[in-house]
Formats: structure tokens, sequence, C-alpha cells
């Protein structure tokens, strides 16, 4: 198994869904940054579930309990470990329904791979509750790459087919936090959020697409020819339960434009080389140009609905149907935005650090 992720800035991720706790270990952070409880618990109650009628309605408290790295509201430059209790998990139909992979799901996967040992409980290190521990890391790795002010906000561009107008920064940052699904359009926010409590009431889910963007980003973090900067942040997005696809920049519809479209045209502003498109994502050759970083990630529905799904039973190797029952998002999208930042701060901050733009001591 691999549960860690970095190289110098380096988080184990650890804990399953019904088991005791979620939890991570941040080991390469720099001492002397300035680090509160509440730094962390402001970015954990973006992801918390239960807090609207479009999420699942288990309640779990996700406060944060810091064990060990910061002391006086600083790091100390040893690991830093921080965890989230579970709480409020019902395991009941989880056992009913052992042997009956949910489509989907990991289950039938992650059976097969342990030799039935795995913690089916919830999808155990399969399902979305891990990444309480991605966000958790993310708030550190945000107040990190913020010395060199680097910054990540991440919105809801797309629900269910329903996508949002083209929004600018000033828009997205003003208009994210005022609506249950984290879109910067007003308008397309509301028609988002009335086709996800329909598709919860036929019991059924819907997928999305999260965009990121990094702003002032230093020029030349990524390190050629494997660890490109978008090969890296791509594997941890891909880290996110239900991420099924990214894309830098134009993405996919590069393949549909001609050289002369998508090139972006390099003119000098200020003193500085910049291009006066961002067709590349702000990234070339796998390393970042100085221009922001616009990545995409496309979010599959929900697997667990509450629809009658043909199944079999692993044990008896017969053919079988579930209905499956709990407490489910209809759609994660919404509790998703806040993840896909912590990542990318993560992946930043982890680059900005080999580049040697961040000292080891803060002061």
């Amino acid at each position: 198994m691999s549960n860690s992720l970095g190289k110098l800035f380096r988080i184990t991720s650890f804990g399953e869904s019904h088991g005791g706790l979620i939890s991570i270990v941040v080991d390469g952070c720099p001492a002397g940054l300035t680090i509160t409880e509440a730094d962390i618990q402001s970015e954990l109650d973006k992801r918390k579930p239960g807090t609207s009628t479009l999420t699942t309605p288990r309640k779990e408290e996700d406060r944060v309990e810091i064990l060990s790295g910061i002391l006086d509201e600083h790091t100390t430059g040893a690991p830093i470990c921080l965890l989230v209790w579970n709480k409020d998990t019902d395991s009941g139909e989880y056992r009913k329904s052992k042997f009956l992979p949910r489509p989907g799901h990991a289950d039938y996967t992650a059976y097969m791979k342990y030799g039935g040992f795995n913690d089916y409980r919830g999808g155990g290190i399969f399902s979305g509750r891990v990444t309480a521990g991605f966000v958790m890391a993310g708030a550190i790795a945000r107040k990190l790459i913020g010395l060199i002010g680097l910054k990540v906000l991440a919105h809801t561009v797309e629900i269910g087919g329903i996508a949002a107008q083209p929004k600018d920064l000033g828009e997205i940052r003003k208009n994210v936090a005022k609506n249950q699904v984290g879109c910067a359009d007003p308008e397309a926010a509301r028609e988002m959020a009335t086709a996800i409590k329909k598709a919860k009431g036929e019991g059924d889910s819907l997928g999305g697409i999260i965009e990121s963007i990094a702003l002032n980003v230093p020029m030349g973090l990524g390190e050629p020819i494997f660890d490109t900067l978008e090969g890296e942040l791509a594997k941890a997005l891909f880290a996110i339960p239900a991420v099924k696809g990214v894309e830098f920049g134009s993405g996919f519809s590069a393949a549909r434009k001609k050289g002369s479209e998508n090139n972006d045209p390099f003119v000098i502003k200020d003193g500085k080389i910049v291009t006066t498109t961002n067709n590349a994502g702000g990234i070339l050759g796998g390393i970042s140009s100085g221009m922001p970083i616009v990545v995409r990630v496309a979010i599959k529905p929900t697997s667990s609905i509450a629809q009658r799904q043909q199944t079999v039973n692993m044990k008896a190797l017969e053919s079988a149907n579930t209905e499956i029952k709990g407490r489910h998002d209809a759609c994660i999208v919404p509790r998703a935005v806040v993840v896909v930042e912590a990542m990318t701060a993560i992946t930043l901050a982890d680059f900005a650090l080999r580049a040697g733009l961040i000292p080891r001591v803060i002061k």
C-alpha cells in the first residue's frame, strides 16, 4: 500500500470511514510557521457533513485535534499529527451486505486485493471520509505557500450538466461561499441545488466539475521528466475518491483546436514575460510558467444510490440485487471543492520547498 504523498512536504493518511478516527501526518513542514487550530478548523468546516439539505445527514463534529508538531501556535519542525474522531457511524447495513459489492464502489477490488480482510464499513479507506485528513493538511499547506504570495481557490463549474457562466476572480471570491454548491454563478447555483434535490428524491445522484486556480505561482516549479508539475498535481487530485478526470488549461478541447488557436503568445508586460492567453493552464513542459495554474476535476455521480441495482454475491458466486441504504450525498461536488483546493495547495507546497523558495526555518 502507498498512503503517503509528496517528497519534502509529505503527508501520510490513516483511518477508515467507520473506524475510530481520520488522521493525517504532515512531515517536512518548516519550523516557525504560524498555524492555529482555528486556521485548520475553518477549512474542515467547509467539507463537514450534515451542514445543509444537499449533503449526507451523517452528522460529524469534525473538530480537529492537534497531537504533535505544533506548539504555541507555531510548527516545531517535527511531524504534525492531526485528527478528527468518527462519532456518528452506523455500520449495520454494511454488515448485512458485506459480500454484495456496490456498483461503482471499490468494494469488489478491495475485497479481492486484500483477501476479504479490508474494512468494508462505509468503504473503509476508499471512502470520501478520508478527505477530512487531506483538508487538514491542506490548511497547513495554504499557510505555507501564502508566505510566497501563492493563493489557491476552487469553485464548482458544473453539476448534472448545468454549467456555470465564466466569472472573473473577483466574482469567484465573492460568490462561492454564498450558496450551497460553491458556484460563482448565482443563477446556475440555484439550478444545481434544485437538480441535486430532484436526483435525491428519485434515489439517484449527480456528478460535476470543479475548477481550481492557483495565483501568483512562481515560474519554475516542477521536476521533469517524471515529477512534472501537472503529473504530481494529477496524482494528488486522483487520490480524491470519485475523481475520474483531470485536465489543465484548455484540456481536452485542445484536441479540437488548431495550433494557432491553442498556442499562448508571449508578450512583455510590466517588465515580465507573460502570455496573452492561458490555454496551457500555467504549465509548459511540466514546469510552471508564471501564469495562473488552471486545473479542472471531473467528479463522478455518487455511487451509493437508493435504486435497485444488479450485483453479485462474492462469497456464493451468484447473481444478486442490491438497494443501498444509509446516509449518502446525492452529489459530493459541493463538499469536494475545499478538498480540491487542499490537494492543489499540498502539491504546490511540496514543489515550493523542492525549489528552495521557502526556508526550513521561518522567522
